[in-house]
């Protein structure tokens, strides 16, 4: 049985690339909004969400975060991780070495990746900012008349039958983003295409008080148990200056001893602690490869 899949659209978002390899034989549904996407899964207008939750070069998407923490009970059911890779494209009617594009549109994240890139070849052209990458490309589809490129990937080029003038013109050549898979029921992943790199476990932990030492028990409620902590972050709770949640990604999957008892010391110190997910991890075939060869070479 096919499963409905809300993404942050329009086609060919990265966001549409990672749903692709991770359920090819599904249907997705495009949202304009992360908010609109976890809205259609909360009202049961989809069976999944998947939406972006950090980026190796900006840091969390902090909308998605606190969505999930402050809007919706939505738990994490899966995530997948896949390189992004920039490239400037224009309407094939303006595909020629002597069109200089007067404004470029992007997601605000892609320019910002492209920093580099747009200061030294592109300085002085004004950028504006759009809901998604493929947004941009399907601006400059529409409107062959003006003097625009878009910062996309390869999929919204084909999708928006735009001509790459430039490929790859990202700063770093290891930017990946995560995205999170939210359903609040069980997922099947048939005929994914993405590689399996185990498990993953996210906890929130509210602190009790404010005092001396208090993160350090937490902490340390993981640490004497051996359990490695691949994130820890903190959001406002949005009741006043200095009052924070705190996101914990724990690399290994929900037992039934060690991060329930880790759950059980934090509680009785007075910690309030929620599960919001215990999930598997993917990786997009490309950069599995690309971190293989980095270990190799370490």
């Amino acid at each position: 049985m096919s499963q409905s899949i809300a993404f942050l659209g329009p086609k060919a978002t990265f966001t549409d690339l990672a749903v692709s390899r991770l359920f090819p034989d599904d249907t997705k549904i495009a949202m304009s909004t992360i908010p609109e996407c976890l809205d259609a899964v909360s009202e049961g207008q989809t069976d999944l969400a998947v939406v972006p939750i950090e980026n190796a070069l900006e840091g969390s998407v902090n909308i998605t975060l606190d969505y999930l923490v402050h809007e919706v009970d939505l738990p994490i059911r899966g995530e997948i991780i896949t390189p992004i890779q920039q490239h400037i494209m224009v309407h094939p009617d303006n595909d020629s070495p002597a069109f200089l594009p007067e404004t470029i549109y992007s997601h605000s994240h892609a320019i910002a990746q492209c920093h580099k890139f747009l200061h030294k070849e592109l300085s002085g052209i004004r950028c504006e900012n759009t809901t998604s990458t493929a947004a941009a490309a399907k601006i400059v589809k529409e409107n062959p008349e003006r003097k625009i490129a878009a910062i996309a990937n390869e999929m919204a080029a084909q999708e928006y039958g735009l001509q790459i003038t430039k490929h790859n013109i990202h700063d770093f050549s290891h930017n990946h983003t995560k995205f999170v898979v939210l359903s609040k029921s069980e997922v099947q992943y048939k005929n994914t295409t993405a590689v399996p790199q185990g498990y993953k476990t996210t906890l929130m932990v509210m602190l009790p008080a404010d005092h001396s030492g208090a993160l350090h028990q937490v902490l340390s409620a993981f640490a004497w148990r051996k359990l490695n902590l691949s994130k820890i972050e903190s959001r406002p709770m949005k009741t006043g200056l200095g009052n924070y949640i705190f996101i914990i990604d724990l690399e290994m999957k929900m037992d039934d001893v060690l991060v329930p008892g880790a759950i059980s010391e934090l509680e009785a110190l007075g910690c309030k602690v929620s599960l919001l997910g215990s999930y598997p991890s993917f990786m997009v075939e490309e950069a599995a490869d690309q971190a293989e060869v980095s270990l190799k070479t370490r």
